[in-house]
């Protein structure tokens, strides 16, 4: 499986929001929406930073020798077999 978003899409999606919420003819309840769907993917967004943290956390750890690779979670080894196909 890959994936098919990468954390630079995930900028546009949220410059490309802040674009919307930015739009002075919005109101009622169409800026209702607008916000609730802003904190939507806020919400997901930090999700998905944060996941992508944790990674470089642990890349960072395994250059500098600090971990054994062999003591990964299995999350992180299942994606590298899958990578490696």
């Amino acid at each position: 499986m890959s994936t098919k978003n990468k954390l630079s899409d995930l900028n546009n999606h949220l410059f490309l929001q802040l674009e919307k919420l930015n739009d002075e003819d919005l109101d009622g309840k169409a800026l209702e929406t607008e916000i609730k769907r802003a904190n939507a993917i806020s919400s997901l967004a930090s999700n998905i930073i944060g996941a992508a943290k944790v990674t470089v956390d642990a890349m960072k750890l395994l250059n500098k020798g600090d971990f054994d690779e062999s003591k990964l979670p299995s999350i992180f080894t299942e994606q590298k077999q899958l990578t490696a196909k």
